[in-house]
């Protein structure tokens, strides 16, 4: 029966790590309010290396709706200007001559439900992680030997109950975001 547990406690971390993932891919995905983590992609031409921003240069919100990026070497603003640009991420960088500024414009309606698509479509890739984990689990209690069918059958129903709960968690995780998003 320990192998049992150590199966289902794998599953479980496993469920565990899908809704992790989730919560820092919907960091990603703006709200309207500017947040360093929007930046967290965008990799820079550093000395023949690509690097990550976060890396080259201090990242802050000093309000609601702007984004500063203080490079540590001022010879790098423009290769940060052009890093944000070729990240695709719908943002303008301007340049003061100190500092790379982001304006981060407030969300149409469209976009915000634009927003939402891509959240769901991230809690549902949770989703399958977490079914994925359980089939898995599934599997491998039924390659064990010497199981009988009856403590097979519970090891599924509560591989099935950490499922439903996992399942529970991405499904209050989509909603708060979705919420976050589609307030104006």
């Amino acid at each position: 029966m320990e192998e049992v547990e150590i199966i289902i406690e794998s599953a479980e971390e496993q469920m565990a790590n899908s809704i992790q993932h989730l919560e820092k891919q919907l960091l990603k995905i703006r709200a309207g309010r500017a947040n360093p983590s929007m930046l967290e992609g965008v990799k820079l031409d550093y000395y023949g290396t690509l690097t990550p921003l976060t890396q080259v240069g201090n990242v802050s919100t000093p309000d609601a709706r702007t984004l500063t990026v203080q490079p540590w070497e001022k010879g790098l603003i423009q290769e940060i200007e052009k890093a944000i640009m070729n990240a695709n991420l719908g943002l303008n960088p301007q340049n003061n001559g100190d500092m790379v500024i982001i304006n981060i414009p407030p969300l149409t309606e469209e976009r915000r439900k634009d927003l939402v698509r891509k959240s769901r479509q991230e809690a549902e890739d949770a989703r399958i992680g977490i079914r994925n984990a359980r089939k898995e689990a599934n599997d491998e209690i039924k390659k064990l030997d010497g199981l009988s069918e009856d403590s097979v059958k519970d090891a599924e129903n509560r591989i099935q109950d950490v499922t439903n709960s996992h399942v529970k968690k991405v499904d209050v995780v989509i909603e708060k975001k979705e919420v976050e998003v589609m307030q104006v």
